[in-house]
């Protein structure tokens, strides 16, 4: 295209007029042709805008989102705004209080609020839900603040109006906070670690961790030599084992991991050959615990760091190893000096996915293991199905999403810092 265009242009007379077609031409092209390239690439940014993009961004917006208060109670919220947070409010407020909250009880919006509430202090729930029983039968009696104070001494007290103020704001750090196991003490508005007997989400997010670690480290342990091995068979047979090794992704998730049950449990395939060869003299605890989770994980993320592994030893010449071995260096040695660290491309990438598979696994755990063995996303969905809490389960995503995140840039990194140096 642009060079007919060219062509087109030298049959304008020569001269600044003939130069000038020629630009404007050139950059017509250039148009045409960018215009062109963006067309071809809209569909994908759309689909990977509607598929990923929308939905990370909800969930960072869910994880700090604080609508409870603001739409169960807004003359309250409003009111808010002008008080200067020292003793407590005046009489209107506390009018707009009980207004506030019949009017969500009639739209049936307390029981969401008082959840709120409870969120900064437990005793807040109970004080919401009984506020309405102590307030005047008149939203506008002049004695409103007088009677909550009397019959709810909670009310009396700045902490409950600084909460309360606090709740009603459009952003909270209180998911972001619950998931490092902190909280906002109500009576002194700071960062406070949770006691011990609360204390859970650092116990799983490092527990999630180990796991994918461990995890890693098995398909590392069994991936490395498998690949090896793929690599150095003819192509034929070669390709015939890949097919074994992709064997399993024909098979549902859930149908291998029940598969795992069937096999680790006491009167299964794998306790009753040990016992029918004398190796053990009863049944080994193999299901319902860590150990059968890392199995099964291991057995279903195994693939995935096979295949880049071989991708790049198929393309390592075996010249390497043998040139090293004729210059007097042991086998091993060779290996690990020559041969190892031109698969580390492949090592980063198939371990990177493999771990970042690893931490947000749900059904293996849940099936093969114990309470004690749940990982983060097991949480992930406690709080989205059952308790309906839809910010922690955005801010226990969102933790994950950081992880990952974070991985990917070190990946980035480490990838950028070995090219630099193969090339020097």
């Amino acid at each position: 295209m642009i060079a007919t265009d060219i062509v087109a242009a030298g049959q304008h007379p020569a001269g600044a007029e003939g130069t000038d077609t020629l630009k404007q031409q050139l950059h017509r092209s250039q148009r045409i042709y960018k215009r062109r390239t963006w067309l071809l690439v809209a569909p994908l940014l759309a689909f990977i805008l509607i598929i990923f993009v929308v939905p990370i961004a909800s969930i960072l917006i869910n994880s700090v989102a604080n609508p409870e208060i603001r739409d169960g109670m807004p003359k309250v919220t409003m009111a808010l705004k002008q008080w200067d947070g020292a003793g407590i409010p005046n009489e209107n407020t506390f009018r707009a209080v009980v207004a506030d909250l019949r009017k969500a009880r009639a739209e049936g919006q307390i029981a969401s609020v008082a959840k709120r509430m409870s969120y900064e202090d437990p005793a807040y729930r109970g004080l919401i839900m009984r506020t309405l029983r102590a307030a005047p039968e008149n939203d506008a009696a002049p004695d409103t603040r007088e009677a909550l104070v009397g019959a709810l001494p909670l009310w009396g007290e700045n902490t409950t109006w600084r909460s309360l103020q606090r709740a009603s704001r459009p952003f909270t750090s209180y998911y972001l906070l619950a998931v490092f196991d902190r909280k906002v003490d109500p009576q002194t508005g700071n960062i406070v670690k949770l006691p011990d007997g609360d204390a859970l989400f650092v116990n799983v997010l490092l527990r999630t961790l180990l796991m994918a670690a461990v995890v890693t480290l098995l398909c590392v342990g069994l991936g490395y030599p498998l690949a090896y091995w793929l690599a150095k068979q003819p192509a034929g047979r070669a390709n015939l084992l890949m097919i074994m090794v992709l064997l399993p992704f024909w098979t549902s998730l859930i149908v291998r991991t029940a598969s795992w049950i069937v096999l680790l449990q006491s009167g299964g395939l794998i306790n009753g050959a040990l016992l029918h060869t004398g190796i053990i003299d009863k049944p080994l605890v193999l299901v319902f615990n860590r150990v059968g989770v890392y199995i099964a994980m291991t057995h279903i993320l195994l693939p995935f760091i096979v295949l880049p592994l071989y991708a790049v030893m198929k393309g390592i010449s075996p010249n390497y190893l043998r040139a090293a071995i004729s210059l007097g260096a042991h086998p091993f040695i060779a290996f690990w000096r020559v041969y190892v660290p031109q698969t580390y491309a492949g090592l980063a990438a198939g371990g990177l996915l493999v771990f970042i598979m690893a931490i947000g696994y749900y059904i293996t755990p849940a099936l093969l293991g114990g309470p004690g063995d749940q990982m983060l996303s097991y949480f992930v969905a406690f709080f989205t199905n059952t308790t309906m809490n839809w910010g922690m389960a955005a801010a226990l995503g969102s933790q994950l999403l950081v992880i990952v995140l974070l991985l990917y840039i070190v990946y980035i990194r480490v990838t950028r810092t070995q090219a630099e140096l193969a090339t020097h």
